[in-house]
């Protein structure tokens, strides 16, 4: 089935780097694991085999009327819908998420997912090369969203995953990144609200890193 481009959809098949990107997320018998924008379903073939459920979420209408034939049995449950409008609320508490994000809904996504009032216990994402490196940067190098990342969850950098992998192929590479979730004693500030206040403060400057 052809990618639509108005969704930002590119198809990533090779099973290997599909083995490798759940691996890299720690994926067990034991898991509840939403899967945002299931897409032609290679990703969630993987997670079938690995995890105990999988919730998937699919805007597409053709593809979400697709997924269930190919998957047939209780183990998946499709939703259509627009993640963003999705209820986590409905999720069990500790579950996991796996996705290949449409790069232009990356941010939207990943905000969604780290203020939630239901959070996932731990998220692995295929996402542009550059926003992985962002996410996970160090002192000195740090934007905005690497800093949110950062104060809700311990992020790690996976496999790289080449455009040419793709199809279609996009005009960059994309990198898996993680993110588990860090327990609110962990946070490095009680008040996330008073926190993101003086950080958006000091993104003010013209160079909008932190050091």
């Amino acid at each position: 089935m052809p990618a639509k481009k108005s969704l930002g959809q590119h198809w990533l098949n090779d099973r290997s780097i599909l083995e490798a990107i759940v691996d890299f997320g720690g994926i067990t018998k034991d898991d509840t694991v939403l899967e945002i924008g299931p897409g032609q379903g290679s990703l969630t073939s993987v997670l079938l085999r690995r995890a105990k459920q999988v919730v998937a979420v699919e805007v597409d209408p053709v593809l979400a009327a697709k997924l269930p034939g190919m998957f047939p049995g209780k183990r998946l449950s499709l939703h259509r819908q627009d993640i963003l409008a999705f209820n986590l609320n409905g999720l069990p508490p500790g579950y996991k998420v796996a996705a290949n994000l449409p790069y232009y809904l990356t941010g939207k996504i990943i905000r969604l997912l780290l203020e939630a009032a239901n959070p996932p216990q731990d998220a692995v994402l295929l996402v542009q090369k550059e926003v992985a490196e962002r996410l996970a940067a160090g002192p000195g190098k740090l934007s905005l969203s690497g800093v949110a990342a950062q104060f809700y969850c311990r992020v790690s950098l996976g496999p790289l995953v080449n455009a040419e992998l793709f199809s279609p192929p996009p005009k960059v590479d994309s990198r898996a990144v993680r993110l588990l979730r860090r327990r609110p004693a962990e946070w490095p500030h009680a008040d996330p609200k008073t926190y993101f206040k003086v950080v958006k403060a000091g993104f003010s400057a013209p160079r909008k890193q932190l050091r």
